[in-house]
C-alpha cells in the first residue's frame, strides 16, 4: 500500500470528522501539531509520529484529480486531504487509510488509492514504534549527501511537503532523490526540482533493480546517495526497459522567457503568461497556486497580491490548462520585477503545434508586457505532460526573441545581422523593434541547435 492516502470529498471535512479520524488509532492516541498548524500528527509512545495529516485543501480547479491520481473528477469545488505514512510501518499505513476513510465516510467522498478505503474500526497499534527520528517528516532517508523521499503514486506531483523537502535539501547544499516505482511518471515541476547532481529520479524495477529515471543510468546506493554504477568497460549500463521507446506523433511545444517591468504599486502580473496562453490554447489557465494539487482560479490580482506580500523574497507559481503547465518565478531585482516563466503545451498525433504564431506571440510579449528573451523549443514527448521513466528525445530550439531594450543595446546592426538563413523578423515599431528569429523547429533535427548556438555567438559577439 501506498504511504500517501487522500480523502476527496464534497464537504469541508468539520472538527467532527477530523476527530473521529483522528480516533482511527483509538482514545489514547497521542496527537501533535506541526508546521504552524498546518499539520495534525498522530504519534506512537515515544511521540514520534506514525501519521501526518494535511489540512484540506479547497480544490477549485478542474482536472488536477484526473491529473494527478488517474480518478474521476469530483464535481467543483471539492476539497482534497491527504495523509503521509511513516515508511515502513504497516500500521502506521493502516492508521493513515483509517483517517481518510472516516472522513469520507462521515462528509461524503472517496479515498485514493481505491485499496485503501477500509474497515472503521480502530487500528492496533499499541507497542508499534517508528524506528527513525526522521519519522512523519518529508524526507525517508538523510545522510550529508543527500535527502531520499519514496513516492508510490502513478504521478509523483509538487506538494507542499515535497516543495518543503526541496527547499530544505537546497539550503542544506545536499542533493534531493525520489525513489518509485517503474509505473510511476512526475509532473513538470517535480522534473524542473531535479536538475542538477546528485539530484535525481530513482527508479525501481523488479528485473533491472535501480536507474535513472531521466538519463537510464544504472544505481546502488553506495557512499550514502544512489550513484551510477559503471560496467566493465568503464561506461555506465543502461537497461533496455529505458531505451524502448515508440514514437507516437504527440509533441510538446515549450517557451521560456523572460519580462521585466519597472517596481510600481499598480503593476499587475502574470498577463505575459496569460497571453501565451490564449495564444496557444484560445484561453487563460484553468487556475493557479503555489503547490499540486493548483487549488486556485486563474486571478491576475490574486497571484500579484501573494507575489507581493512576499517580496522582496521570490515566489514560485504554477499554472495549470488544458494539456498545459506553466510555472512562473517573480524576483524583486535592481532592474526592477522580473518573471522568469516556462510554458509547455503538448499536442497529439492529430495536432499540429501551433509554430506560424510564434512572431505574433513574441510580437505582444515584447509590446504588451516588456519580454526581455523567449526561446521556443518542440520536441517528442507526451500530450499529457507526465515524465516517464524511459528515454525521451531532447527538444530541439523552434525560434528565439530579443525584446526591444536587448535590441537597442547592442552595437551597431549587430542584432539585425544574422548568420541563420532567415533574415529576423522586426516586431513592433520600427523606431523600436523587438527581433524574432526563426529556427527550424523539427524535432528530429537536432542541427537546430548547431543553428541556435551560432545565432547566440553572433549575439555576444564572440
Amino acid at each position: 500500500m501506498t504511504k500517501d492516502v487522500i480523502a476527496l470529498t464534497t464537504q469541508m471535512p468539520d472538527p467532527l470528522s477530523v476527530l473521529a479520524g483522528l480516533l482511527a488509532g483509538g482514545p489514547d492516541k497521542q496527537v501533535q501539531s506541526a508546521g504552524e498548524g498546518a499539520l495534525v500528527q498522530l504519534c506512537d509512545e515515544q511521540g514520534r509520529p506514525l501519521v501526518s495529516a494535511e489540512a484540506p485543501l479547497l480544490v477549485q480547479v478542474p482536472g488536477e484529480a484526473a491529473r494527478l491520481l488517474g480518478v474521476r473528477e469530483p464535481e467543483l469545488p471539492y476539497w482534497w486531504t491527504e495523509a503521509r505514512a511513516s515508511t515502513g510501518v504497516a500500521e502506521a499505513e493502516q492508521l493513515a487509510a483509517g483517517y481518510v476513510s472516516r472522513i469520507a465516510s462521515l462528509v461524503g467522498g472517496a479515498v485514493w488509492p481505491p485499496e485503501a478505503a477500509r474497515s472503521l474500526d480502530v487500528v492496533d497499534t499499541e507497542g508499534v514504534q517508528v524506528g527513525s527520528e526522521l519519522a512523519g517528516s518529508s524526507v525517508d532517508v538523510l545522510t550529508d549527501k543527500t535527502a531520499v523521499v519514496i513516492q508510490d503514486r502513478p504521478v509523483v506531483p509538487m506538494t507542499a511537503w515535497l516543495s518543503t523537502a526541496v527547499g530544505a535539501a537546497a539550503a542544506a547544499g545536499i542533493g534531493l532523490q525520489i525513489v518509485t516505482p517503474s509505473g510511476a511518471r512526475l509532473t513538470p515541476a517535480v522534473r524542473a526540482a531535479l536538475d542538477g547532481w546528485p539530484s535525481r529520479w530513482v527508479v525501481r524495477d523488479e528485473e533491472c533493480g535501480y536507474y535513472d529515471g531521466l538519463s537510464g543510468a544504472v544505481l546502488a546506493w553506495q557512499g550514502g546517495l544512489f550513484q551510477p554504477v559503471p560496467g566493465e568497460d568503464g561506461a555506465t549500463p543502461v537497461p533496455e526497459v529505458f531505451k524502448n521507446v515508440t514514437d507516437t506523433g504527440e509533441r510538446q511545444l515549450t517557451l521560456q522567457f523572460r519580462t521585466v517591468h519597472p517596481a510600481d504599486d499598480r503593476l499587475v502580473l502574470g498577463g505575459a503568461l496569460e497571453s501565451v496562453c490564449q495564444a496557444l490554447r484560445c484561453a487563460p489557465p484553468a487556475g493557479w497556486g503555489t503547490a499540486e494539487p493548483v487549488n486556485l482560479p486563474w486571478s491576475l490580482r490574486g497571484l500579484t497580491d501573494l507575489a507581493h506580500e512576499r517580496s522582496p523574497e521570490p515566489t514560485l507559481l504554477y499554472a495549470v490548462g488544458d494539456s498545459l503547465f506553466a510555472s512562473l518565478r517573480v524576483n524583486r531585482t535592481k532592474a526592477g520585477v522580473e518573471e522568469d516563466i516556462t510554458v509547455i503545451a503538448g499536442y497529439g498525433a492529430d495536432e499540429r503545434p501551433p509554430l506560424d504564431r510564434l512572431p505574433a506571440l513574441a510580437e505582444t510579449l515584447a509590446t504588451r508586457h516588456r519580454l526581455q528573451s523567449l526561446l521556443v523549443q518542440i520536441r517528442k514527448a507526451r500530450r499529457d505532460l507526465a515524465v516517464p521513466p524511459h528515454f525521451e528525445a531532447p527538444a530541439v530550439p523552434a525560434g528565439f526573441a530579443l525584446g526591444a531594450d536587448e535590441v537597442r543595446a547592442m552595437p551597431g546592426d549587430r542584432a539585425r545581422r544574422t548568420p541563420l538563413a532567415e533574415a529576423p523578423v522586426e516586431l513592433g515599431p520600427k523606431t523600436r523593434p523587438a527581433l524574432y528569429y526563426p529556427l527550424p523547429g523539427d524535432p528530429s533535427d537536432l542541427t537546430a541547435w548547431t543553428a541556435f548556438e551560432k545565432l547566440m555567438r553572433h549575439l555576444k559577439g564572440a
